[in-house]
């Protein structure tokens, strides 16, 4: 049988089996998949294609959690995600289906990948070709470019150990990741050191780069799962090389087109699509999980249960009872958050790219606000995605769907956003007209919507409004997110951006998939030994 190959990388589908999965075959059982974010649509399409009969619960109106969109007045915004990197995942996901992607999506390379704009007006592009980075580099901070390509390489070696070790399995721990036999080989000791167990992605990004512009721009790959650079383990230093390897694409139709695709694959594949009915619990005998509760009453039974929806409150709310007060217990430190403002303009500001950074002058004072005093940092960076350049077909004519996030503290008790927004909206405005160069942007502004903390919270059920799930901080356990088994509920599996690997549009695909991948090795272990037994 011929391996599967990823046709981005040209490279076999890390954690792929020979051959793939098709949905024919003998039923395998009932699963129950709890949300309808792309974690969740992701598991689902996984287990249909290996043959189990699944049923998704969604509480929302529609399938895709955050990767919802927003249209306005001739405008259409992409509301969460809008940067895509590693296609691979999703190439992995509809290949379980024998599916390629391309006949689904049209993606498009996007190079320059971001621009970053500077207090002091200096202006740095980042881009795929190394050669060209360097010069880039040099333009910006003589001496630059070799730093960068040492933390470059440094990166690549992190996400090769990521690979082997951590991704495209079920990890909750380090009693997970490394096996107490292997741990004395040497290529394993190679590999535990290159993890740099201890350091921090800050500090080691600034022993590599003595410029601070062009550290910040490293900093902020963390800031995919919302977390504190320099809290954060060093091991998340490949992130980055996530992102230079296989590059950033657009979906034409924005990020919005990749859960709608998978809903279309899920429907082929038979999965009962269930939006606008939510689960009220998860229903547990004996330690083990045989169904779903809806918000109407009504007991649903099932062999399994996937739960997408935030792992903390999964245990907390849904489970509840012992399960529940432990889990509560345990302390778990959302995210961050954010604001997001959606400005439909009656122009374009043509030097954006269609990724921007518009950075802070001082980040240790923005990640101290953020993320020690949980208050809004007075300076903020600010994230813009200005996509008409790319699909002219988000805006009016010569008009420009204009997103803005800049990132907050998680919900804390007193603090009141619908107050809190008009004084911070402004501190965002002055800063991109500032420092962006986006001139009379109040001007321009014909449609505004705007997304908080609160909202967040109230309209995705997220642990405190978090946008990234739990923080990764912690200088060696910092990376582990609660594994995608749950080790209190038998036949109870998790996936979303609060699970293993963590947060993130490849990272939270790439859970959907590990859980599926994790119930069905579970449910063939049972079945052989059913047999051996027999």
């Amino acid at each position: 049988m011929s391996v599967a190959m990823d046709t981005t990388t040209n490279r076999p589908f890390p954690g792929a089996s020979p051959g793939m999965h098709t949905g024919g075959g003998a039923d395998r059982g009932r699963v129950a998949v709890v949300g309808g974010g792309l974690g969740a649509l992701a598991s689902a399409c996984t287990l249909a294609a290996r043959g189990f009969r699944v049923t998704l619960f969604e509480r929302n109106p529609w399938l895709g959690g955050k990767a919802a969109q927003h249209r306005a007045d001739g405008f259409r915004f992409d509301m969460g995600p809008t940067i895509l990197i590693m296609p691979s995942v999703l190439r992995r996901v509809f290949a379980e289906a024998g599916v390629d992607l391309d006949d689904r999506l049209d993606m498009v390379p996007l190079d320059p990948q971001w621009r970053c704009f500077y207090e002091d007006g200096s202006v740095l592009d980042l881009v795929s070709d190394t050669r060209a980075m360097e010069a880039e580099l040099e333009k910006l901070a003589p001496g630059a470019s070799q730093g960068w390509s040492d933390l470059m390489d440094l990166s690549e070696r992190l996400h090769d150990v990521s690979e082997r070790y951590f991704l495209w399995r079920s990890v909750g721990g380090v009693r997970d990741t490394f096996s107490m036999s292997d741990s004395f080989k040497m290529s394993v000791l190679s590999d535990l050191a290159a993890l740099r167990m201890g350091a921090t992605v800050g500090g080691t990004v600034r022993r590599k780069l003595d410029d601070p512009r062009v550290a910040q721009v490293a900093d902020h790959f963390t800031q995919y799962v919302g977390s504190a650079p320099d809290s954060s383990p060093a091991v998340l230093c490949g992130i980055a090389h996530m992102q230079t390897d296989e590059g950033i694409w657009y979906p034409m139709g924005g990020t919005r087109a990749v859960p709608e695709a998978l809903t279309r694959l899920a429907t082929e594949l038979g999965v009962d699509l269930r939006p606008g009915t939510g689960v009220q619990r998860i229903a547990v005998e004996d330690g083990r999980a045989v169904g779903v509760v809806t918000d109407d009453g009504t007991r649903h039974p099932f062999d399994l249960v996937v739960s997408g929806a935030d792992a903390v409150r999964t245990h907390t709310e849904l489970v509840g009872g012992e399960v529940g007060r432990k889990w509560a217990k345990k302390g778990h430190e959302p995210a961050c958050s954010g604001v997001v403002l959606y400005l439909g303009l009656d122009r374009r500001y043509d030097h954006l790219l269609h990724h921007d950074f518009v950075f802070s002058k001082d980040p240790e004072e923005e990640f101290d606000h953020i993320y020690r005093k949980g208050e809004p940092a007075p300076d903020p960076t600010a994230y813009l995605c200005a996509p008409a350049a790319t699909e002219a077909a988000v805006a009016p004519e010569g008009g420009e769907a204009l997103y803005v996030l800049v990132h907050t503290p998680h919900l804390r008790p007193g603090q009141d956003w619908s107050k809190m927004l008009p004084e911070y909206r402004e501190v965002i405005l002055d800063k991109l007209e500032r420092c962006a160069g986006l001139e009379n942007l109040r001007d321009h502004i014909v449609h505004e919507s705007a997304l908080t903390p609160q909202d967040i919270h109230d309209r995705y059920h997220v642990l405190d409004g978090a946008i990234y799930g739990l923080a990764s901080h912690g200088r060696f356990t910092g990376a582990f997110k609660p594994a995608n088994r749950s080790r209190q509920v038998e036949g109870l599996y998790l996936a979303g951006g609060a699970a293993h690997p963590g947060p993130g549009m490849p990272m939270v695909l790439m859970s959907g998939w590990i859980a599926a991948d994790a119930l069905d090795e579970d449910v063939a272990a049972a079945a052989a030994t059913a047999a051996a037994v027999g």
